[in-house]
């Protein structure tokens, strides 16, 4: 009997041929010591028929001819059926486990569409691993597995891409928009060069709300401003930095698990499904990037190698620090952002 059932058995196997119980009795042993093998004792079996559920599934999103288009392809999979093809067939080739296999017995278990699409619909909608197995045919516990899995293979193979520090690249497309938004900020990563109303700074800077301290790389709001210069530039750095909290949303909304309770996934299951989910929105944006964007990156010279061999000797860490920390840089570059951005943005109050 032990042949019959695979290794991989688990709730999904209950419509597959029996549910006999393996009784193994130790001469030594009495009755009340037998030991049970095979399909759980009192285990309600069904016949999900998982072929059907596959074949639907396919005909309904990737036939030549599905019966749901590329628009509710898009919306229900939150991605373009050429990107989640990628996904499936990476994810396919670097673990086994999606591989549509035959048990002993020579019946074909369930599909690695089946399983991607299970964990796809936890990600995306949010639901009960049980909430897609009427449509899928898959079973509770497969479909978790399936989802750690699934999480667990996007990180390994996209993660150096698609989760890495920011190259030259990157930075002159950020600084560039940045630019345009009326916060300047020239120079390449790691080292930051730029001068704003005839003021040199060498440090970046990040856009934050009151609660953050007045260091020279914070530029915060102003609660109550006075005068149009003081209102422009608070509307101003209010509307960029919302664009994280946008961001955020944007990624909420994409994969409604983000936004859910995590009770029920362990701490390394809920990180992983945050990088996953992280992961698969950046290579959505790059799928859908416009191509008709006006910025123009080309030539901005060779990616940054940023080594970590060499530590800066502590009189120097205390420098950079103080510096850090400098609250009159801090007020310094507020007063110059705000001069900029009315020299160059005032339409907003004229």
């Amino acid at each position: 009997m032990h042949l019959v059932l695979d290794s991989s058995s688990d709730d999904d196997n209950d419509d597959f041929l029996i549910s006999i119980t393996h009784v193994v009795v130790n001469a030594n042993e009495s009755d009340d010591e037998t030991k049970h093998r095979g399909s759980i004792i009192g285990h309600q079996v069904l016949q999900r028929d998982r072929q059907t559920g596959h074949q639907r599934l396919y005909q309904d999103y990737f036939s030549d001819d599905p019966t749901y288009g590329h628009s509710y392809f898009r919306r229900r999979f939150r991605m373009r059926r050429t990107l989640f093809v990628r996904i499936w067939n990476a994810v396919e080739q670097h673990d086994e486990y999606f591989v549509q296999k035959r048990n002993a017995a020579g019946v074909l278990g369930l599909s690695s569409l089946q399983k991607l699409t299970a964990a796809f619909r936890m990600l995306t909608y949010g639901v009960a691993a049980d909430a897609t197995d009427d449509y899928i045919r898959i079973g509770e516990s497969t479909a978790i597995e399936s989802l750690r899995r699934f999480v667990s293979a996007v990180v390994e193979i996209f993660g150096d891409e698609y989760l890495r520090s920011p190259n030259e690249d990157d930075t002159a497309r950020l600084l560039a928009i940045g630019e345009s938004r009326g916060f300047p900020a020239e120079g390449q990563a790691p080292k930051v060069n730029y001068t704003i109303n005839n003021n040199e700074y060498t440090m970046g800077y990040y856009l934050a709300d009151g609660i953050y301290p007045s260091w020279a790389t914070i530029v915060k709001s102003i609660p109550e401003p006075q005068g149009s210069k003081k209102k422009y530039f608070a509307t101003a750095q209010e509307a960029c930095r919302k664009d994280v909290e946008r961001a955020f949303g944007v990624l909420q909304s994409r994969f409604a698990i983000v936004r859910g309770a995590a009770r029920f996934w362990d701490q390394d299951t809920i990180g992983q499904i945050m990088r996953a989910c992280a992961i698969m929105h950046n290579m959505i944006v790059e799928d859908e990037r416009d191509e008709g964007d006006d910025l123009n990156y080309d030539g901005v010279g060779e990616k940054v190698n940023i080594s970590h061999d060499e530590t800066p000797e502590l009189e120097e860490f205390i420098k950079n620090y103080r510096n850090i920390r400098d609250k009159d840089i801090h007020n310094q570059l507020q007063d110059d952002l705000i001069e900029h951005l009315w020299q160059h943005h005032p339409d907003l109050y004229k």
